[in-house]
């Protein structure tokens, strides 16, 4: 018996994530939003800075200390958006994190305003998310209407292409063969020429 077989180190590191792919979409656009905020955060206290720097003509940037994370959102919104993070499919992660980018560094908004843009940008995701599902849906079905009408243009085609090959009597082979007609036993009358009286 080998050592090596005692020691973790040696066995290979092929485990799986344990965690469910929608937990790390919203882990992953939680971490985004918090890191916004972080950064919207310090691009306010650079702009009160640049003010009081214009304002007063000294720059006591240096002397100042701010908190690390001073602001941050309710439990509840954060409970808010994380149960609208769920709805977000992982292809879809890439996408909103890029839209999200997009209106921060298009608007700059202020920090309270960060996770009103994120909600925007999480329920414009869902409702495109919805309009596709629903177009794969239509065409779903469509591909099974197409499919089951293909079928019965088939049928007809065939019909077209031989339509004496069948068993079934009809009136119009009997006179066009000039044999006597057979009794119907249809529902409409008989009609036989003159010369058949």
């Amino acid at each position: 018996m080998s050592l090596a077989s005692w020691f973790k180190w040696n066995e290979p590191q092929n485990r799986v994530s344990q965690r469910n792919p929608t937990e790390m979409v919203v882990e992953t656009l939680m971490m985004e939003l918090n890191w916004q905020i972080k950064q919207a955060e310090k691009q306010q206290h650079e702009r009160e800075n640049e003010y009081r720097k214009i304002k007063t003509g000294v720059d006591y940037g240096w002397l100042v200390s701010y908190p690390k994370h001073a602001y941050d959102i309710s439990p509840m919104e954060r409970l808010q958006l994380e149960d609208m993070c769920i709805k977000i499919h992982p292809p879809y992660c890439g996408p909103v994190i890029f839209r999200f980018r997009q209106l921060i560094a298009e608007y700059e908004p202020e920090v309270h305003e960060v996770s009103r843009l994120f909600r925007s940008v999480l329920q414009e995701a869902t409702e495109k998310i919805k309009e596709e599902e629903e177009a794969r849906k239509l065409a779903r079905q469509w591909n099974t209407k197409q499919k089951s009408s293909v079928s019965l243009m088939s049928f007809k085609s065939r019909a077209k292409i031989s339509p004496f090959i069948s068993d079934i009597k009809t009136i119009s082979e009997d006179v066009e063969r000039g044999s006597q007609p057979t009794r119907r036993v249809w529902s409409m009358p008989e009609f036989r020429s003159a010369k058949d009286f």
